[in-house]
């Protein structure tokens, strides 16, 4: 099958993912306890240092070395690379983190609930990038047993993650006074990113293979910056952060299996 239908059908599993954990706006009409959004935030973190770590760091050493370079000059570069992209992103994009009052980005007349999409949208982007490469390097590898499953359990591992992150865009969604099905609607949404960049980063990596472990670096760094910008943060407001500490090092110990698992 062509590496850009397996990366649609990876991103694809984590876009329906997102859009079943956004469906618990059907079940649940008030917003999620504050604790069980920590234990969320805290778990896609934990998932997200692990997968940069398994998931791209680690096969994009390995690809440069096989192409004769040294391996931490892409990752390196990459992942700062990435890093920049989103703080970038950061400062130019309007958006609303949950929980703020002050939007970050450039000043908008955009609505609250515009500005909640925009901030789960912009993390969703290293995400799809994340697994679309991970299915282009298998592929380029000729269906490589080991590489498919690799991107198979990152894929898994950012499913699994999505599911939260979809419930705890559209719940605040009914919040702020959408309808059920318009907050379902618009929370699976923020989730098409991920298939959209997945996708066009597939096409990317596909015509100029020597490109592929900045990629993967550049993913990395990106979905890093995200992980210390704004997850770990979020998951320790409160008194206590004992449950937004136990769920990182959750999500880090079931990414981590998955992937050497699988892999």
């Amino acid at each position: 099958m062509p590496p850009i239908l397996w990366a649609a059908a990876g991103t694809g599993f984590t876009f329906l993912m997102t859009a079943f954990g956004s469906a618990m706006v059907f079940f649940f009409r008030k917003s999620i306890h504050a604790n069980v959004q920590r234990i969320f935030l805290g778990f896609a973190a934990g998932v997200m240092i692990a997968a940069s770590i398994w998931s791209l760091l680690m096969p994009a050493i390995e690809e440069a070395e096989t192409q004769g370079t040294p391996g931490w000059i892409p990752a390196a570069g990459g992942f700062v690379l990435g890093v920049a992209f989103l703080m970038l992103m950061d400062a130019l994009l309007p958006h609303l983190h949950l929980d703020s009052k002050q939007p970050e980005g450039l000043s908008s007349s955009w609505k609250r609930s515009t500005l909640l999409i925009l901030a789960v949208t912009l993390h969703n982007i290293p995400e799809g990038m994340a697994v679309g490469l991970s299915f282009a390097l298998a592929a380029q590898h000729g269906g490589n047993p080991t590489a498919m499953s690799a991107a198979i359990a990152l894929a898994i591992g950012m499913g699994i993650q999505n599911f939260p992150e979809g419930a705890a865009i559209s719940l605040p969604l009914r919040k702020e006074g959408f309808s059920s099905f318009k907050a379902f609607v618009y929370g699976s949404l923020s989730g098409l990113v991920e298939l959209v960049f997945g996708v066009l980063v597939v096409l990317v990596a596909g015509n100029i293979q020597p490109l592929m472990p900045w990629l993967l670096s550049f993913a990395a760094g990106a979905m890093m910056f995200v992980v210390v910008e704004e997850l770990i943060p979020e998951a320790h407001l409160g008194e206590h952060s004992h449950p937004g500490t136990l769920s990182v090092m959750f999500g880090f110990l079931v990414m981590m299996i998955l992937d050497v698992a699988l892999g």
